[in-house]
């Protein structure tokens, strides 16, 4: 048993776990667009997302 037990921790260890390497963009919602980069906003769209409150 405490070897079975031992072989299939270290084969989940080998696995690779979903999506592990696959980049991704964050994407936001400021004033009715979607949006990944603040870099083509206004000052005022900019402190929109600067001001928001972070919910946990």
């Amino acid at each position: 048993m405490l070897m079975e037990s031992r072989l299939f921790e270290e084969t989940k260890l080998k696995q690779k776990m979903v999506g592990q390497g696959v980049g991704f963009e964050r994407i936001r919602r400021i004033t009715g667009y979607l949006v990944g980069t603040l870099d083509r906003f206004n000052n005022a769209k900019r402190a929109e997302e600067h001001d928001r409150v972070r919910h946990a």
